[in-house]
């Protein structure tokens, strides 16, 4: 199995996680600017809402996607007050014929003093644990 791991990230919160499912997999995390060239059969995508939605520049990088180079993508990410992106995500995909793991990723992230210290130590050991259960797979 191969794997990369993309994200995209205004605060921080999603980078941190991203490392962290990246150490798990022994792969690089690198921000959505950077296109997937190589084939994988699991891209891992971290995002968040921002606004109630994904950001444009996700929604952008997931129709850049291949369908012959991406096997299927895994969703992650944090988020203050909404929770998962995966519906947001997979409209995406499915338009590009990508499709979505089930399994996903979530926990709180700090936005303006909300969930402070989030994702914390425990998350980031969750995160590269979820990440751990697809090379075992």
């Amino acid at each position: 199995m191969t794997y990369a791991v993309r994200y995209f990230t205004k605060t921080g919160n999603t980078k941190r996680l991203a490392e962290a499912v990246a150490g798990a997999l022994g792969v690089e995390a690198l921000p959505i600017d950077v296109p997937v060239t190589e084939p994988v059969d699991i891209l891992f995508l971290g995002n968040s809402y921002y606004a109630f939605s994904i950001d444009p520049e996700v929604r952008r990088f997931v129709l850049s996607l291949d369908k012959d180079t991406v096997g299927k993508i895994v969703n992650f990410g944090s988020a203050a007050m909404l929770n998962s992106t995966y519906k947001k995500v997979k409209a995406e995909a499915d338009r590009v014929g990508i499709p979505m793991d089930t399994r996903e990723f979530h926990c709180r992230g700090e936005f303006k003093g909300v969930h402070k210290g989030r994702p914390n130590a425990e998350d980031l050991q969750a995160a590269a644990d979820f990440a751990r259960a697809f090379l075992t797979a």
